[in-house]
């Protein structure tokens, strides 16, 4: 893959809404455009697995890779251990070092399989972490040659920390204070070991990478530069954090393939515009011309299903993607006693499930008001008959009336009635054999 030329770069990320805080725009084209320049982005450890928030600065880091930049990755065992404060309304719970080494492994793992699947060998990050230089530390060492270039009423400016203080009830400790000088260590080290000159990130590290620019210049008299895209945030203006109910995961353990590629299919039409303009790799001209496509015939969802389908295959493979995408096309047709056992566990994956005896379907079956009220998908008799009457009621995927019966041969994988009230409303009722 071609290197594109540094404006070019800056002019696709500024069209895709990609550039929130930078040093001086002019500078750091000028600096990118001498050539052989590396820049770095961090992953802290603090969840088992990314999430599609840590999807954005990842996908930053493609693009800076395909334009010719020398990327590298830290992966934060170090600096795990301590937790960042930016963004954070209280203290975080601290990891142990056993868990930040297995955090570390795994996400090292969810990274790697992206970058294999959308860069080429020669753009293909190094991985580092911060733990071989972080841990070994000395405090005496640390307060000498780093934390003396620092003041503490710079420091307390930081919005993170100043909200923290300012607020009597969490407050900020040490630790977490200390935060902004490991990350701006991380930086003067790989400044000086890798000749990286330049760090990335979401826009809640700004302040975490002025603090590096500042201890580069003030210890080596070197130049470097920073750069970040926005938070992805919810429609709501929440973060989609770790530690956030509903988070979308990296991991198919924790959200698989085909709850990501409902989530993304499912976006409301401004959403999925701006998904599209962050996290598609594909050109600007095709991507404009989905955003017509999508304006002029919204209903076919034609921008979020090719939206699915990319993201889908980025974080999981193309496999994976394919079988999400036939999962979610069966079960809009009505057709999910053909999808298989494997296929079926992801669309019920989150679903909340109801157990019931399965003599209730036997002698003519269950009638489907009773199975409404019992799965709480209607508060009541009535609530149900009128729940079908509007037509928001599906059985397996299909459109289901009054005096819709539920019987044995309803049973998907042998044991299974998915029932969907509205757009988004689901549960799955399971019918077992008694003890």
């Amino acid at each position: 893959m071609s290197p594109v030329l540094p404006s070019a770069f800056f002019d696709d990320l500024s069209w895709r809404g990609l550039i929130y805080d930078s040093t001086d725009p002019k500078e750091l084209i000028d600096h990118l455009a001498a050539g052989n320049r590396r820049f770095y982005i961090g992953f802290d450890p603090t969840a088992p697995s990314l999430t599609i928030g840590n999807l954005l600065p990842l996908i930053l880091m493609v693009r800076a890779a395909r334009a010719g930049l020398g990327a590298v990755v830290v992966l934060g065992g170090g600096t795990g251990l301590i937790g960042d404060p930016s963004g954070r309304s209280a203290e975080r719970t601290l990891l142990t070092a056993d868990q930040a080494r297995r955090n570390v492994q795994r996400h090292r793992s969810i990274l790697e399989s992206i970058f294999e699947r959308v860069l080429d060998k020669d753009s293909m990050p190094e991985f580092v972490d911060n733990a071989d230089w972080l841990v070994g530390l000395g405090v005496i060492e640390f307060l000498r040659d780093v934390g003396k270039h620092f003041s503490i009423a710079d420091m307390t400016r930081k919005d993170s920390v100043r909200r923290r203080l300012e607020d009597p009830a969490s407050g900020i400790t040490f630790t977490e204070f200390s935060y902004s000088l490991l990350q701006a260590y991380d930086f003067l080290r790989l400044y000086r070991d890798k000749e990286v000159t330049v760090q990335m990130g979401a826009s809640d590290q700004w302040g975490n990478i002025v603090a590096g620019i500042d201890l580069i210049r003030r210890t080596c008299r070197g130049e470097a530069y920073g750069l970040t895209c926005p938070l992805l945030l919810r429609s709501d203006g929440t973060k989609f954090g770790k530690t956030e109910s509903g988070a979308v995961w990296l991991s198919a353990e924790r959200t698989s393939a085909y709850s990501l590629y409902q989530f993304i299919v499912n976006l409301a039409d401004e959403e999925a515009e701006r998904f599209a303009r962050y996290f598609s790799l594909v050109d600007r001209r095709y991507l404009e011309g989905l955003f017509s496509k999508s304006r002029s015939a919204p209903e076919q969802r034609v921008l979020q299903r090719h939206l699915a389908r990319e993201i889908t295959a980025m974080v999981h493979g193309e496999q994976a993607a394919a079988r999400a995408e036939e999962t979610s096309e069966a079960l809009f047709k009505g057709e999910l006693s053909s999808i298989g056992s494997q296929a079926l566990g992801e669309v019920l994956d989150g679903v909340p499930t109801v157990e019931l005896p399965i003599s209730l379907l036997e002698a003519g079956g269950m009638d489907l008001v009773d199975l409404l009220v019992a799965t709480k998908l209607a508060t009541s008799k009535r609530a149900a008959r009128e729940h079908l009457d509007n037509g928001a009621i599906m059985v397996n995927g299909t459109r289901a009336r009054q005096g819709r019966m539920v019987g044995v041969a309803d049973l998907l994988d042998g044991s299974i009635v998915l029932l969907r009230r509205g757009k988004r409303q689901w549960c799955a009722a399971r019918f077992t054999q008694p003890c």
